[in-house]
């Protein structure tokens, strides 16, 4: 087996960063009201980390099977595992399809039901409504396809609670706002790659200049909704990350509307790209350390 062909497909930075997701979203939801502190188990933390990991590897090897045709005229992508004939398409169809149903299975005998449908409607979001439906007929492609991403918080929000609170959905949320963003940011940059494939990414529809508006106006929209779940029950620790990171987000992404070249927008995608991570350790760390004026 060639391992590394088979890490690749499974794009290990988005399991990071999705998996970092679930866990601090399982450590902010054990906090009881009106105590600080993580209450959750090893067992808990562990399965939670597993079969958030499994779906998000056979996901993106699911996309890997799907987008073979397009990634193979892309620069960008031509050098991936199935484009360049170093993994057949079938093998990496049969590994995307075991490791998405494995982690459902393995999330229901360890997790609870609702954990475990949210693994399942995320694996489902990010594969079916995004990549096969989508991605290749609809500009709110990543828009909507977003809330893949919201399933992983919420599933590990479940985790620990059992069920899915408006807190809960609040911050699951909060990856929904971030993705148009983080992923426009990318698109200006890939924009002309995209236009050879015909995908209507927002910049080959309309341009990098609008879209670069379009990136100000949802940034600025996050900020003050990251700030707003303050009022919802989370910390101060918290609130002074999301302020901080999301300002410097807004700046860039102001920088952007001035500057919407692929350059910058490059720039501005790396500075977008850690905020989700930092405001979700902010969550596990506001619990552990919860204070409020």
């Amino acid at each position: 087996m060639r391992v590394k062909e088979y890490v690749e497909v499974s794009k290990p930075r988005i399991v990071v960063v999705l998996v970092i997701t679930a866990v601090t979203s399982l450590l902010a939801g054990s906090r009881f009201d009106n105590t600080s502190g993580w209450h959750v188990t090893a067992w808990q933390l562990g399965f939670l980390a597993l079969a958030g990991a499994l779906a998000s590897m056979g996901s993106s090897a699911l996309n890997h099977y799907y987008d073979r045709d397009i990634d193979k005229i892309m620069y960008r992508t031509s050098s991936r595992p199935i484009p360049s004939g170093r993994l057949s398409p079938r093998n990496v169809m049969a590994y995307g399809l075991g490791l998405s149903v494995l982690s459902v299975i393995l999330a229901w005998f360890t997790l609870n039901p609702v954990a475990t449908c949210m693994i399942a409607l995320g694996i489902f979001f990010y594969v079916m409504v995004y990549t096969v439906w989508l991605k290749r007929y609809n500009a709110a492609n990543i828009v909507i396809g977003g809330f893949a991403g919201s399933a992983a918080a919420m599933a590990g929000w479940a985790a620990a609670t059992g069920s899915i609170n408006l807190l809960g959905f609040l911050v699951g949320w909060l990856v929904f706002m971030w993705t148009p963003s983080h992923f426009w940011c990318l698109a200006i940059k890939a924009r002309e790659e995209y236009a050879s494939v015909r995908l209507p990414m927002l910049p080959v529809l309309i341009g990098n200049q609008k879209t670069s508006s379009y990136i100000f106006v949802n940034t600025a929209i996050l900020l003050p909704y990251s700030l707003a779940l303050y009022f919802f029950g989370l910390g101060l620790l918290y609130t002074a990350v999301a302020a901080i990171s999301g300002s410097l987000m807004l700046i860039y992404h102001y920088k952007l509307t001035k500057n919407p070249s692929p350059e910058f927008a490059w720039k501005a995608y790396k500075v977008t790209a850690p905020y989700l991570v930092a405001i979700f350790v902010a969550l596990a760390l506001d619990s552990l350390f919860y204070y409020r004026l």
